[in-house]
């Protein structure tokens, strides 16, 4: 690999960005696309795919082998609320290998007890945001679990702004509605806000917080995937 194409990979995996390096079997010759120019690749079909499921593989393209090699961002999970659902959450968030960050102020809530081995900010989203936790961005997933304006919204509001892959929220439609009406006033438009999934997860009858947990991981890992999903109920 070339010094330049390698400083270049480089930088994108310390920006957090995406990047597939292309390598032609036949004479060794090699090409970085980044993330924002695959559209506008002769193979940006085959990139996207290779993108969204995360995969470096060998392919063939009229005649001509090449292999893709897929730099990828770790996947993050932030959860708003340390409740019942993000417990149960924590270990299959680990088994996905979803790096999650628990956020809320209510310390009684937030103990290492009660979450073991995860990553826990016990502050108010908006300042836990900005500066605790690292940067929210578009390899980021968010879920907003605590029901209380107060603790979720801010925390939606920068998750739109970083333009996060997913982002959820808890709650009835009824909820959601008011939550909407309170975004609008905050001066986001109807188009940011209809990206937040709303009521949480797939349709699958969740009752229980394990279940209610794995509806939304579903969810999130069909977002990361790009594939599509039923609505929630």
């Amino acid at each position: 690999m070339r010094a330049e194409t390698l400083a270049r990979l480089n930088a994108e995996r310390a920006a957090r960005r995406a990047a597939i390096l292309v390598t032609d079997i036949a004479d060794g010759g090699q090409r970085l696309v980044t993330e924002d120019a695959v559209a506008a690749d002769p193979l940006a079909e085959i990139l996207s795919r290779h993108l969204a499921s995360g995969r470096s593989g060998l392919i063939e393209v009229d005649g001509h082998k090449k292999f893709l090699t897929v730099q990828v961002p770790p996947v993050r999970l932030v959860v708003i609320g340390a409740v019942h659902i993000s417990q149960a959450m924590a270990p299959m968030a680990a088994a996905l290998d979803l790096a999650l960050t628990v956020i809320d102020p209510r310390t009684a809530f937030a103990t290492p007890e009660r979450f073991p081995g995860v990553a826990l900010v016990p502050e108010w989203p908006d300042a836990a945001l900005g500066g605790a936790v690292p940067a929210l961005d578009r390899y980021c997933a968010l879920a907003a679990l605590t029901h209380d304006p107060k603790i979720d919204d801010p925390a939606l509001r920068s998750a739109l702004r970083a333009g996060c892959f997913y982002v959820g929220a808890l709650g009835s439609r009824k909820t959601h509605a008011a939550r909407l009406a309170r975004l609008a006033e905050a001066g986001f438009s109807d188009s940011e806000t209809a990206r937040i999934r709303a009521p949480i997860g797939l349709a699958i009858g969740a009752v229980s917080p394990a279940e209610i947990a794995l509806s939304v991981l579903g969810e999130i890992v069909a977002a990361l995937r790009r594939a599509p999903c039923p609505e929630a109920a």
